[in-house]
């Protein structure tokens, strides 16, 4: 078994600047403001992807889908959770459970954690059962709590297929 933690921190843009909407989790969330990423800027995903490179010892998000690369502009990150996919079954690796942390006062998650957590699961190529996903404020404090952008945390166990 091999178990891996993945971390990202997006900032979010000016009022009005959006499409009126975030991806969180795979899943598109109404917010004002948009979270400025080079990327779609999801970052439930990009923390998973960390975790499960990490896991598997490959490094992080960033060594194999750079901000300065071109192709990965506005990339949708469910494809990114594809790509390390690919690279886990290659290894004989696959996902026994993962669990991620939302970590945002704004926007409230609640209503969405479930389909969150059924879009995870699909990308992970498991059942909903081994997919958590949860979302906690900072009670107002530091940058994420006066509303400056978003955090996750995720953690991953892998386990050899062969």
């Amino acid at each position: 078994m091999r178990i891996g933690h993945g971390y990202d921190v997006h900032r979010f843009g000016a009022e009005g600047e959006g499409s009126g909407s975030i991806r969180l989790g795979g899943v598109d969330v109404a917010s004002s403001r948009p979270l400025l990423a080079h990327s779609d800027g999801d970052v439930l995903l990009h923390a998973l992807c960390d975790a499960l490179l990490g896991a598997a010892g490959l490094g992080d998000i960033g060594r194999h889908f750079p901000d300065t690369d071109a192709a990965f502009a506005g990339a949708d990150s469910m494809t990114l959770v594809t790509r390390v996919m690919a690279q886990l079954a290659e290894r004989g690796l696959r996902v026994g459970n993962a669990d991620l942390t939302l970590v945002a006062q704004t926007p409230r998650v609640a209503d969405q954690v479930e389909a969150m957590r059924a879009r995870i699961a699909s990308g992970l190529g498991v059942g909903a059962d081994r997919v958590n996903v949860k979302a906690t404020t900072t009670e107002g404090l530091g940058a994420i709590g006066a509303g400056e952008g978003v955090a996750a945390h995720a953690v991953v166990l892998l386990d050899e297929t062969a």
